[in-house]
C-alpha cells in the first residue's frame, strides 16, 4: 500500500497526479493520472491526451487511493523507477 511515507520509493504509475509548481509554466497545472515513467519524466494521461512532463524541474500533487494528498519535488524523482527504491532521501525533499 501507498503512504505518504514511502510514495518516492514505490510504483508511481496509476497515481492521479498534478504538476503544481515548475520553472516552466506551460507544465503547472497539467492533471491525470500517470501511465509512464522514465528516468527523467512522467507520461500523464490528461483530458486533452497524453503529455510527457519532466520530473527535475517540477513539483507534484500525488493523490493516494485513500484520498491523501502528498506533494513531492520532482528532482527527488528523478531515477529510474526500479532503482529508486534503494536512493536515500532526506525527508525535508517532499511534504505531507
Amino acid at each position: 500500500m501507498i503512504t505518504p511515507e514511502n510514495l518516492v520509493r514505490h510504483e508511481l504509475i496509476g497515481l492521479l497526479v498534478e504538476v503544481v509548481e515548475g520553472r516552466n509554466p506551460a507544465y503547472v497545472g497539467i492533471s491525470g493520472r500517470v501511465v509512464d515513467e522514465t528516468r527523467n519524466t512522467f507520461l500523464i494521461e490528461t483530458g486533452s491526451g497524453d503529455k510527457r512532463v519532466p520530473k527535475s524541474s517540477n513539483r507534484f500533487l500525488f493523490t493516494l487511493s485513500q484520498g491523501l494528498k502528498v506533494k513531492a519535488e520532482g528532482s527527488v524523482l528523478v531515477s529510474q523507477p526500479e532503482n529508486r527504491i534503494n536512493k536515500k532521501i532526506r525527508r525535508s525533499r517532499w511534504k505531507l
